[in-house]
């Protein structure tokens, strides 16, 4: 039996979670205070169109900001810690239990140091996304082959040389994991502390609609963070598919056969 395409699979999901929130409001499941039709939605979200994407330049500066925090010093942070021995031993399992604290309890203490504006909100998110970036680039680097740091200093490479041109690049699989975990991460913490303590923005909006009991616009914002956080899992996807090509290039240069003497290939591994 063929097993079915996943593409088709996925595609046939999101095509049926679409046609259900627009006909289970329409037979009374749900009220549509609770679950407004996707019709209803997307008109009001037509209607407040300027409105919703002057929100979502906002949103989106500051999740740009967040993301260099939370990616750029995620990366340097765990390709040192991972890289250093003595420093994974002493800090690696200490971020590891600071990463299981729910940090959105921390939020007032951000506010309390860089006020309620973008800057609480930036900061919090960049140390949200931070942790996930940094302890997946400490792991991936535990699975280098030791051999490659050896010859790395066998050529006098200094550590920066050996963090930035031998662990980064070998770490790239999972680094794009913590990557993407860190980035969803960005744009959650960016739009909690906007519903939180905020005068613009799409989680602004979501509050302000929701306080008015307007669901239709509360669910026309859920909307734009959910396309938001969609795009940004394609980009990363194809960003990692572009960055990591030589992984592919190799598996596919090593399951080739090599020809013998006689003209023939050879039997490739089992």
């Amino acid at each position: 039996m063929r097993r079915p395409d996943p593409r088709t699979v996925r595609w046939s999901i999101l095509i049926g979670m679409l046609v259900l929130w627009e006909l289970v409001p329409l037979t009374g499941l749900l009220p549509e205070l609770f679950l407004p039709r996707l019709s209803k939605t997307l008109h009001v979200l037509w209607l407040d169109l300027d409105k919703y994407f002057a929100a979502l330049l906002v949103t989106l500066y500051e999740v740009a900001i967040a993301m260099v925090i939370a990616c750029g010093f995620g990366i340097v942070a765990g390709a040192t810690i991972g890289g250093i021995a003595a420093l994974r031993e002493l800090l690696l399992p200490v971020f590891s239990s600071l990463y299981a604290v729910p940090i959105v309890i921390l939020y007032p203490i951000f506010t309390a140091w860089f006020g309620i504006g973008s800057e609480s909100k930036i900061m919090f998110a960049g140390i949200y996304g931070f942790f996930p970036v940094m302890l997946s680039t400490a792991a991936g680097i535990r699975t280098i082959d030791p051999q490659f740091l050896l010859a790395a200093r066998s050529m006098g490479a200094t550590v920066y040389q050996q963090i930035t041109r031998v662990i980064i690049p070998a770490s790239l699989p999972t680094v794009f994991g913590g990557l993407r975990l860190g980035g969803a991460l960005a744009i959650i913490g960016v739009v909690v502390s906007e519903m939180l303590t905020a005068s613009a923005g799409i989680g602004y909006l979501v509050t302000l609609n929701r306080t008015i009991l307007d669901s239709p616009r509360v669910f026309a914002g859920i909307l734009a963070i959910l396309v938001l956080s969609v795009a940004y899992d394609i980009l990363a996807r194809a960003l990692e598919r572009r960055m990591v090509v030589w992984q592919s290039a190799g598996r596919k240069q090593q399951d080739t056969p090599r020809p013998i003497a006689g003209g023939a290939p050879a039997p490739a591994a089992a």
